[in-house]
Formats: structure tokens, sequence, C-alpha cells
């Protein structure tokens, strides 16, 4: 099996849980077996479509502004304490 031939195969899987899921209310429940199954059938396809395509972030997150923030600077220590510091150690 390719890469595409995955993708494509991952991207109906995706497509079909999500109809599921959506049309019939018994996709929406919980199994004994399987657990919660709008995981099984949406959530597990998406992750794994996901890391097919390496992990890419939503292009909504690469547009935003970063905050310039000021890193904190660390005080210089008095020589008295700087050796009350060393004796400890």
């Amino acid at each position: 099996m390719t890469h595409r031939d995955l993708d494509a195969c991952l991207r109906q899987l995706v497509i079909l849980g999500t109809l599921a899921v959506l049309l019939v209310p018994a996709a929406r429940g919980s199994s004994d077996l399987l657990g919660w199954l709008p995981l099984w059938l949406v959530g597990m396809p998406l992750a794994a479509w996901w890391s097919l395509r390496r992990f890419p972030l939503p292009a909504v997150t690469l547009r935003l502004p970063r905050r310039r923030r000021v890193q904190a600077r660390r005080r210089a220590r008095p020589a008295a304490q700087a050796r009350q510091v060393a004796r400890r150690a």
C-alpha cells in the first residue's frame, strides 16, 4: 500500500465514521467491548490521518502574530549571599 493509497483510505474512513456518528444514533453511544464509539469511528482515524501527514499545524495558528515579551533577567547576588551559598554546597 502506497502513501497515497493509505491517505485515501484514511480520508474515506474519517468521512464514513463522521457520517455514521451523525446519522446513526447508536454510533453516538458506548460499547462494553470498545468503549465510546465516536472515538473509534472519528477520533482514531483522524489521528492516524494527521500523523500520516506528519502533524501539520492548522493555517490559522500559523498566521497569528506572536507576542514579544521581554525575558526576565537574574539579579546579581550580593557578595555576602554568594559566599553563604558556596559554604552550604
